[in-house]
């Protein structure tokens, strides 16, 4: 049973949600890059709030194989600094293991820097494991 919580996350439906929470991005959303992304298959986006306003976000991107299913990549998460250590980041978690479990993926998996102390902790308090170290290697094309 996915574990409730007392802080307020939802799901982002709107540009103007993703607008909204520029701040906690790396950089500002681009109204075309957010529509596209709510558009999407299989690109999925919750919400943390408090005051009304937008404090934490995690971003998960479903992945098929032919031989496996689903698997749920968490690729982002994001909590603005005045409001960690209070459990949003578990409850952003929770939300995003709660979609995949309604999904039906059979896993969903992490990268994080291994000397990111505070986002270790926070995916190990939810249950997640070490599956042992490796390389992330990138290919960049153009600039955003």
């Amino acid at each position: 049973m996915p574990m409730t919580s007392p802080h307020d996350i939802r799901r982002a439906t709107t540009v103007g949600q993703l607008v909204a929470a520029g701040p906690l991005f790396d950089s500002p959303a681009r109204p075309e890059w957010a529509e596209r992304f709510l558009s999407a298959a299989g690109h999925h986006m919750f919400l943390a709030y408090a005051d009304g306003q937008p404090v934490g976000f995690i971003t998960g991107i479903e992945m098929l194989h032919p031989d496996k299913g689903v698997e749920m990549c968490l690729y982002e998460l994001a909590v603005a600094e005045p409001y960690r250590r209070r459990g949003i980041a578990r409850a952003l978690i929770a939300a995003l293991t709660a979609l995949c479990e309604e999904l039906g993926c059979y896993d969903m998996w992490v990268g994080v820097d291994l000397d990111n102390a505070g986002a270790l902790a926070a995916y190990r308090s939810t249950g997640a494991v070490g599956a042992g170290g490796c390389a992330v290697l990138t290919w960049e094309f153009r600039a955003p």
